[in-house]
């Protein structure tokens, strides 16, 4: 038997092969695999720059998943915030390699970045499917980056929203996402210079900043508002007040990680809470193992740090859809160098 050729897919590609609704689906349907204990945990890797230029490093972040064929998927993602003001490129960049979890073999290797936005995004959007209350009309974003808009389309496709506010330390970014969806969207987007109304108006907020600092505080949440917490994924990054976390019901997309990297990170090492006081994994919520929301009025935060099996479900499905129209580049990578044809 002889490997065949990996397929090289571009951010082009994978943008034309990946869409939310359909990366909604994938990553809800990974989400009950593991909940349901058919998939195995994922992993993660972080390492700093040699250089700390901009504070930024690297993860590498793994996992499996029993689908149409079982896969792997390994990520390698850079991510350093000050990318877009020092050089002009983006803030997180990276590939990754996807492989036939049966035989080891390479199947593709593509571009990360358009599977980050989309996967980050579809996560949010399950776990407000299932945290947030079914009623909520109004949505806080604050961040207006690529995040930023892929979550606000995300989360219109799972909740009933009708009055959106953005923002973002740099009022022209929040200008610019109000400008680029509310026609898109058919919704009026407000533009706040503080996050703290804006959120206290809100029945959902998503935070998407790489902030090291929290800006968040307790008093800005109103009682049963669904927080996605998603712009700590590393140690020193921090949106949320511990004590909110504290006064919440809080559900991790990994307990392991956010311990370590997420918001749970910093309420641990204040001493406000401990691993036993999250109330389930996303997993568990989807699968039905542990309820999510309990109360209307309970404030319920998702500490998203972003888990490998959402990077499976989303390159698997890009995968498929390739290999379905003909897209990308044939490549042996097996093929001896030394013959001559």
């Amino acid at each position: 038997m002889t490997a065949a050729p990996v397929l090289i897919l571009t951010r082009r590609d994978v943008a034309a092969l990946l869409d939310l609704d359909s990366c909604i689906a994938a990553v809800e349907a990974a989400f009950r695999l593991q909940g349901e204990g058919r998939a195995p945990r994922p992993g993660v890797l972080g390492y700093p720059s040699p250089s700390h230029a901009g504070g930024g490093g690297f993860h590498i972040k793994a996992a499996a998943l029993p689908l149409s064929r079982p896969y792997f998927a390994a990520k390698v993602n850079g991510n350093f915030s000050e990318n877009p003001a020092r050089f002009g490129l983006p803030a997180i960049q990276g590939v990754l390699v996807l492989c036939d979890a049966q035989t080891g073999s390479p199947l593709a290797l593509m571009d990360s970045i358009e599977i980050t936005i989309l996967r980050t995004a579809a996560a949010t959007a399950v776990a407000a499917r299932h945290l947030a209350r079914p009623d909520s009309t109004a949505v806080a974003v604050c961040g207006c980056g690529n995040q930023g808009r892929s979550h606000l389309r995300a989360l219109v496709r799972v909740l009933p929203i009708a009055r959106v506010r953005v923002f973002d330390r740099d009022p022209e970014a929040a200008r610019s996402l109000a400008a680029a969806l509310s026609g898109e969207l058919g919704l009026a987007i407000e533009t706040a210079s503080e996050p703290g109304p804006a959120i206290r108006a809100s029945d959902v907020c998503v935070t998407c900043t790489p902030s090291r600092r929290a800006y968040v505080r307790r008093e800005d949440v109103a009682p049963g508002t669904f927080l996605a917490a998603v712009g700590a994924d590393a140690a020193d990054k921090q949106e949320l007040e511990p004590e909110l976390l504290a006064a919440a019901r809080l559900v991790v997309d990994s307990v392991d990680q956010c311990a370590a990297i997420g918001e749970l990170h910093h309420a641990i090492e204040r001493g406000l809470m401990d691993r036993g006081a999250v109330a389930a994994e996303l997993a568990e919520v989807v699968a039905g193992r542990k309820p999510g929301r309990t109360s209307p009025e309970e404030i319920v935060i998702f500490d998203s740090t972003g888990v490998a099996l959402e990077d499976v479900a989303a390159a698997a499905a890009v995968y498929e859809r390739a290999r379905q129209v003909g897209r990308g580049i044939a490549v042996d990578l097996g093929r001896d160098v030394r013959d001559p044809g």
